[in-house]
């Protein structure tokens, strides 16, 4: 008796483990990785976001995420995001957008991508 319940208790644990093991790979989702090797959480660490915020005259070396309604006001070509005026300047040999005006109203904490 304790043969068959021991041999029903292994196959139970063998089986549970087989069928774990390919539903964890299965569960591997952009954004929701189900190990840390998975490429779904290697996409999710080098796409990182925070959140900062922005005041006249500051460079930044990317635009906000989701940002890319291009304008042009006087010949030169800005980009308007959600109230606020971005003009692309070179520093050096890098591409910076310095935050030109503000709209009255305009949320100043911006998400941005790194």
């Amino acid at each position: 008796m304790q043969r068959r319940q021991l041999l029903k208790v292994l196959l139970t644990l063998t089986t549970g483990t087989a069928i774990g093991g390919l539903s964890f790979a299965a569960l591997a989702k952009v954004g929701r990785p189900a190990s840390p090797n998975s490429v779904a959480g290697v996409n999710r660490r080098r796409r990182r976001r925070r959140q900062r915020r922005v005041y006249r005259n500051m460079r930044l070396t990317s635009l906000p995420y989701g940002c890319s309604v291009t304008r042009i006001r006087g010949g030169v070509t800005y980009y308007y995001c959600s109230g606020i005026w971005y003009r692309p300047a070179y520093q050096g040999t890098t591409i910076v957008y310095v935050v030109e005006e503000i709209d009255a109203g305009a949320e100043t904490y911006i998400l941005f991508e790194e």
